[in-house]
């Protein structure tokens, strides 16, 4: 235990070092002459995530902006996330996310790893996007090129979002200054990894626009560890009074990624590829009042998620499964301020999840699911008040609660409650919410296409329940630092599984449950302009001790630092404890026995900016795994070494 412990100390004590030596260069500098002016470098960016932010209603939300994925070198939504507090992730690939088995997932505190079916769902500009026919998030489907921002809602907040326990949103590009920016990415590196990526942005008077594309490949660091990622996003606004705004955009993508399989086992055994694509079309109406502002809107999200080449028991024999997903509805909120410092929220959401999918076998078989349909009508109010002055003492009490009608289902209600105290730069925030997810087109297809046994059970199934608490405390340093400490627990209950006999027939119910306590701390830290450091650790205490991808301990660092007035050096590591692994399977008394060892990664990220042609331009270099750490997040699926990146990015 002792050892344990000490080698957890070790690693942070690294992962520190790092930082440190960032400050101390700084005082050579002083008194030379600086080359040139950097207008548009002010200050170097908080790394890891931008921070914590507490609203009203006492709901807690991780932002991770354009700025931290580029000092990440990020390249999808796992490798811009993997190293925010209270996340976990797996992955086969470099560049892809195998959607099949355990190939490409993102964990919050402990939630997000059964199958089928999860606990967290993901979404764009608020709207779903996840394969909906097995109810579970497929992460090549989130690209980030278009994301101006990720936000990371690790706990039930009613008021925001329904029918999960917790969410990642990408908020989408928009430009909102005057003028025009284009930019161009270029990169390459090891395991024949390119990129590029291109965007532009406009506006002009009422008038916006952007418009990106993004393509990515590699062939991996392992026999069939390819991947390949390609992205066009398009977005078109116009305010047509000082009131209302209407905008628009589109976003499409197709990718494919393969398993590499189990070290050392045969190659008939690999799952094959899988291959995704999307189409989402959004337009929003927006309004912005003195005593109201809000938004009405209405989507469209279609695509596939088709799992090719899979082995299968018969000798020979592959199977190609292709899903459809569907989703459409409509999304109306609206925040009223009749009184200082109050406001009440109304909202409501319409959504209709479809879907369907087509099986075929290489012999001539087929096995076709015409599919189902779900509806819910969600609406959702509440009410906060703010009494004090935040320049002295304040506190805000806050309650709501959120309606659920399901078409297939019973309804259910999800309150939430909450209360801020704040006493100039120390803020105090304690809440409860319940969370509500209702069983998806998961419980429908595998009654009628995988184990027909089950017959019609699912129909008695009620929506799995968490109940959240929270108690969380942070301390601003004047400009200098932020210190943030969250308490959590989740209990949760009436998750849904198979029961099988005796006595016979198997059956869908409600029967299962689960307690995930935790604490989450950090600090960002500014002792100048040009240098950032942040460090965060994660502690967590599930039951079962089994879950997935639960970690006991996690701790995550990283540092910005601009020198000589035109370098930038961005370093992040973290320490990830020994965990279970795998999917939580729909089971009554599944257990886990695969786990994963402890392991340090360090990456690291040097560019170098300057004026071309009046352009400002940065070449740079990417490394990971510096240390070049052996680690799997599964057992007989090793990750890569160090490896490397190089690459130039043109803004004009």
């Amino acid at each position: 235990m002792n050892n344990v412990f000490l080698k957890q100390v070790l690693y942070l004590s690294i992962c520190f070092l790092f930082l440190s030596l960032a400050s101390e260069p700084e005082a050579s500098t002083q008194g030379t002459e600086p080359p040139y002016e950097m207008p548009s470098i002010v200050v170097v960016g908080t790394p890891i995530i931008e921070g914590n932010e507490v609203d009203a209603y006492a709901g807690q939300k991780t932002t991770v902006t354009e700025q931290q994925m580029d000092d990440l070198n990020a390249q999808d939504l796992s490798t811009a996330l993997r190293k925010t507090p209270g996340v976990n992730i797996t992955r086969y690939n470099p560049i892809g996310s195998f959607g099949g088995a355990s190939g490409g997932a993102v964990f919050i505190r402990g939630m997000g790893s059964s199958r089928p079916g999860a606990e967290i769902k993901m979404l764009i500009d608020g709207i779903p996007m996840y394969m909906s026919v097995w109810n579970h998030p497929l992460l090549d489907l989130m690209s980030i090129d278009p994301a101006q921002s990720i936000e990371v809602y690790k706990s039930p907040q009613p008021y925001i979002f329904g029918n999960a326990f917790a969410v990642i949103n990408i908020v989408p590009k928009e430009k909102r200054d005057e003028g025009f920016r284009s930019r161009l990415r270029l990169e390459g590196g090891s395991y024949r990894t390119g990129i590029a990526t291109l965007d532009h942005g406009g506006k002009q008077n009422d008038l916006d626009y952007y418009v990106s594309g993004g393509y990515r490949t590699s062939d991996g660091h392992r026999e069939d560890a390819n991947g390949e990622l390609k992205d066009a996003y398009g977005r078109f606004g116009y305010r047509f009074s000082s009131n209302w705004k209407l905008s628009a955009f589109s976003l499409g993508n197709d990718n494919s990624a393969s398993d590499p399989g189990k070290e050392g086992a045969p190659s008939t055994s690999k799952a094959g590829c899988y291959e995704t694509n999307s189409w989402m079309n959004v337009v929003t109406l927006e309004n912005r009042f003195d005593r109201a502002s809000g938004f009405v809107k209405l989507y469209r999200n279609s695509g596939e998620g088709n799992w090719l080449n899979q082995p299968t028991s018969k000798s020979g024999v592959r199977e190609n499964l292709y899903n459809n997903f569907l989703f459409y509805g409509a999304k109306a909120r609206e925040a009223f301020r009749f009184w200082k410092g109050g406001e009440m929220l109304t909202g409501l959401d319409w959504d209709v999840t479809d879907g369907d999918y087509d099986d075929l076998y290489t012999n001539g078989t087929t096995n076709s699911w015409s599919g189902h349909q779900f509806t819910i009508v969600s609406p959702y109010a509440a009410i906060n008040h703010t009494f004090g002055d935040k320049d002295g003492f304040y506190w805000t009490p806050s309650a709501g609660a959120r309606y659920y009608d399901n078409s297939d289902f019973d309804s259910e209600w999800s309150p939430h409650a909450g209360m801020v105290f704040g006493y100039r730069q120390t803020e105090l925030h304690a809440g409860y919410a319940r969370g509500v997810i209702y069983p998806g087109l998961d419980v429908v297809v595998v009654s009628e296409k995988v184990n027909p046994a089950l017959k019609t059970s699912w129909k008695n199934l009620n929506p799995e329940l968490v109940d959240h608490f929270e108690i969380g405390i942070s301390h601003a340093f004047g400009q200098l630092a932020t210190a943030e400490l969250t308490w959590f627990y989740d209990d949760g209950k009436d998750r849904y599984v198979i029961v099988p006999p005796p006595p016979p027939p198997p059956i869908w119910s409600n029967i299962e449950s689960y307690r995930i306590q935790g604490i989450e701390a950090s600090v960002s830290i500014q002792p100048s302009a040009d240098l950032s450091l942040f460090a965060g650790v994660t502690l967590l205490d599930p039951e079962p001790s089994d879950l997935p991808y639960a970690p006991k301990v996690t701790y995550s660092a990283g540092m910005n630092w601009r020198f000589l007035e035109a370098f930038k050096l961005s370093l992040d590591c973290q320490y990830v404890d020994d965990m279970y692994v795998d999917s939580q399977a729909r089971r009554l008394n599944a257990t886990n026995t695969q786990e994963v060892s402890d392991y340090f990664l360090l990456n690291g990220k040097i560019g170098y900016h300057f004026p071309w042609n009046g352009n400002q331009t940065e070449i740079f270099l990417a490394v990971e795994n510096i240390t070049d750490t052996s680690y799997e997040y599964l057992p007989g699926y090793p990750m890569p070494g160090i490896n490397g990146m190089m690459g130039i990015k043109l803004t004009f």
